[in-house]
């Protein structure tokens, strides 16, 4: 299997430990419940107190970025494997940079020149990169439900970490939105986020649903009728085909990236009619709340799923405080599972 590796760190530098104010919140409940699962597969599994203390070891991950006091001295001589079935230039490089902001070693598997492309199995990729002795295993595939394959046949000194499954999550990026909205608002209780866009394909809306419903998010969806899965509003949620309906008293909007295959597929007229219809734009917020944020997972379609204008819009977007609490994110993620000792 064709490997890259990527480090950061400076020859003969001392790099910094981990702060004890940091090492107080590592010790916590909900991040000592976590790194007792091993894995992060599906936020859905997690408990409100497990989010609640990743999010707030991000944060202080989040600091230490911010002051220049990164890498740290936390992951020396551990090992971080990408393994991306699915082109991802964001979600990879975040991750990277991620385990090397720990001062982790990172192995980037080369899905098209690996054995994998020659027809090797998800359990003899697994046991594989178990024998280089990598301690994380982070994989994004096409097919929904692959990291709890992975998850069964991966051997007790390895954690897997989902960085997308098909349809059906993206565990980390929901954690990272979650960070961004309560950055602006502390509370997501009785906030109304709406969720605009290709509803039915979307792991990053089914996650953010899963995860926000626990903390009391009044949430929203719409988009265009082949676009909304049928009975979602089993999971709590509202459902709209009208974009003016659903924004109206909107605290935060998070628009979805148009899958253009969605065209050829006959699920929406076209891109043009589709924008027309869903675009988030300046004059669609006048009838939101006074303060409503704007949030996208990227990447971005400008001019189809929102104006290139309103993302640039530093009063309103979210979107490059979302690229940075991903690294904060998933930088707590691997130090909690991966840090020696209880």
């Amino acid at each position: 299997m064709r490997e890259t590796s990527h480090e950061i760190s400076a020859t003969n530098v001392t790099l910094p430990s981990i702060p004890t104010s940091l090492q107080s919140l590592l010790d916590s409940d909900g991040a000592l419940h976590f790194k007792g699962r091993r894995h992060l597969i599906d936020v859905e599994a997690l408990s409100a107190s497990e989010i609640e203390a990743i999010i707030e070891i991000a944060r202080s991950l989040k600091t230490l970025m911010n002051q220049g006091q990164l890498p740290l001295r936390a992951l020396s001589g551990k090992s971080v494997a990408t393994l991306f079935y699915e082109n991802s230039t964001r979600t990879r490089s975040s991750f990277e940079l991620a385990a090397a902001n720990l001062d982790a070693h990172v192995l980037n598997l080369d899905i098209n020149s690996s054995s994998v492309a020659k027809g090797e199995t998800i359990d003899d990729t697994a046991r594989t990169i178990s024998a280089m002795g990598v301690s994380a295993l982070i994989q994004r595939h096409a097919q929904s439900g692959s990291p709890e394959r992975l998850e069964e046949v991966a051997p007790p000194t390895i954690s897997i970490i989902n960085a997308g499954d098909g349809w059906r999550g993206h565990p980390t990026q929901a954690l990272l939105d979650y960070m961004t909205m309560i950055e602006i608002c502390r509370s997501v209780e009785g906030k109304k986020i709406v969720i605009i866009g290709d509803i039915k394909h979307s792991r990053v809306a089914r996650s953010n649903i899963s995860l926000l419903k626990k903390f009391g998010a009044d949430i929203h969806v719409c988009g265009p009728p082949p676009l909304v899965p049928y009975g979602i509003e089993s999971l709590g949620v509202s459902t709209h085909d009208d974009l003016c309906t659903a924004v109206e008293g909107a605290d935060f909007i998070m628009a979805l990236r148009l899958q253009k295959e969605r065209q050829k597929q006959g699920l929406i007229p076209s891109t043009a009619d589709y924008a027309h219809l869903y675009r988030v734009d300046h004059a669609c917020l006048k009838i939101a709340r006074p303060g409503v944020r704007i949030l996208h997972p990227g990447p971005i379609n400008r001019g189809i799923e929102i104006t290139g204008a309103l993302a640039d819009d530093q009063n309103l977007s979210l979107i490059t405080t979302q690229v940075t609490n991903g690294i904060a994110v998933r930088m707590a993620v691997l130090l909690i599972l991966l840090r020696n000792g209880d």
